[in-house]
């Protein structure tokens, strides 16, 4: 694999558990796709670093089980937001 990489992969890997970000919002910081993002988390930190790996997938795990409260929170807030104008 090549380094620069490598690099790239510890380095979104150390945002995402520090911050606890999601997929999206690391790519965003990053500028790279979702899917690069997606990509590295999932298959190459595995071969990198695999106790990041591990923490990883906790808080993906995590975001996987509170996607819905979230997006229904968010649903919640726009038609209150639409109401009050």
């Amino acid at each position: 694999m090549n380094k620069r990489i490598i690099e790239r992969v510890l380095k979104e890997s150390e945002y995402i558990i520090k911050n606890k970000t999601t997929i999206r919002e690391t790519s965003k910081q990053f500028k790279v796709s979702k899917s690069t993002v997606h990509k590295d988390m999932q298959e190459k930190l595995k071969y990198i670093d695999e106790n990041k790996y591990k923490k990883i997938i906790l808080i993906f795990d995590n975001h996987i089980k509170t996607r819905h409260i979230n997006g229904g929170n968010a649903t919640k807030n726009k038609y209150l937001k639409l109401k009050n104008y």
